[in-house]
């Protein structure tokens, strides 16, 4: 069965200034890339 949690539009986009951030951890931009590809798909 498919992950019914979708990623909100507010952590999606404090997760994409994450991604573009070069202060971030590689860690911290794997998580962000998983909040993103959770985002729901219109």
């Amino acid at each position: 069965m498919a992950n019914k949690i979708r990623t909100s539009k507010n952590v999606a986009r404090k997760a994409s200034s994450q991604l573009r951030s070069k202060n971030t951890s590689k860690i911290q931009k794997s998580v962000a890339g998983s909040a993103l590809r959770n985002r729901a798909k219109k």
